[in-house]
């Protein structure tokens, strides 16, 4: 890779699994002075760096001053997307354009034709990948029930029912009709199921009540996952219901079911997060949700000039 020296003092090399910790205490702080709220957990890097299709050793890098991380980033899925992070007491030294310089050079490599970042509204990182030509992807929002509210509950049609995924066949039915829905979205790329699985089901911690699907004529037909984190939120990760079994009320009976379990579990927060390729935001504002958060997913086509 062709890139701009470093400053004095910082070297810059691939991450081994023995950096986790480091590293997300660096995506840790990233977050909370972008974002003014942390919802990163190392079981979140530890899933993702557990994908087959993620190679640590080509697909990351890390930035070190007196052998301390101070930056890092990553490029997933075939390229086409980047995450990165500078600690904020190294800001304004360039580290942030370096790592940009990085993702893009490993996105070509892997092939792809664009890459993309999500960063907070109004965050240091937008400002840079837009003062560098990227342009908005699309946008999503991070929505919470507020405080005393709870999802109106909503009896599943007939011939209907709710089970627990607590075994492999009902996983990889969920995974099936997690990816045919996300698959209607505007460039979204099918993954493979030990992808998904190394970021719900095999998650670190991950309990079996934690996905759930919704059955008809012994049929998945549709599945949400739910992560109940170290800040006391239930957190709906994925949901989704089959398109020919939509408008029958499935997906507010599952999201009632998945925010009451979390409850349940310990869960003093409920939240989810979606975006405009979905279409879904009306129906989470209408059972009560409220956005807390909006980020954007910035993009550029590449090689770039």
């Amino acid at each position: 890779m062709d890139l701009p020296d470093l400053p004095r003092g910082l070297t810059a090399r691939p991450l081994v699994p023995t950096d986790l910790d480091a590293v997300y205490a660096v995506y840790a702080a990233d977050e909370v002075a972008d974002a003014g709220h942390l919802a990163i957990e190392p079981e979140d890097l530890a899933g993702d760096w557990a994908r087959p299709s993620f190679d640590l050793a080509t697909d990351s890098i890390g930035i070190l001053e007196a052998e301390q991380f101070v930056a890092a980033a990553e490029v997933t899925r075939g390229g086409t997307r980047a995450e990165g992070a500078v600690h904020p007491a190294v800001r304004g030294r360039g580290l942030g354009s370096w790592l940009l310089r990085w993702t893009e050079s490993r996105a070509r490599t892997m092939g792809a034709t664009t890459v993309g970042q999500t960063t907070p509204d109004g965050s240091a990182a937008q400002r840079l990948l837009l003062t560098q030509g990227y342009r908005l992807g699309h946008t999503s929002w991070v929505l919470e029930l507020p405080e005393g509210r709870e999802v109106g509950e909503r009896p599943l049609p007939a011939g209907y029912s709710l089970a627990t995924g607590d075994a492999v066949d009902r996983e990889r039915a969920a995974y099936e009709v997690i990816q045919e829905a996300f698959g209607e979205w505007a460039g979204r790329e099918r993954e493979s199921f030990e992808d998904w699985a190394a970021t719900t089901v095999r998650r670190p911690g991950t309990q079996p009540w934690q996905l759930r699907v919704v059955e008809h004529d012994r049929s998945v037909v549709g599945a949400s996952f739910t992560i109940l984190d170290s800040q006391g939120s239930g957190y709906v990760h994925q949901l989704a219901v089959d398109r020919a079994h939509r408008g029958r009320g499935l997906a507010q009976a599952m999201l009632a079911d998945a925010f009451g379990l979390a409850r349940a579990e310990g869960a003093t927060r409920s939240e989810l997060s979606t975006d405009s390729r979905t279409g879904a935001l009306d129906l989470y504002l209408k059972v009560g949700m409220e956005v807390t958060q909006t980020w954007t997913h910035l993009v550029t086509d590449l090689p770039r000039g």
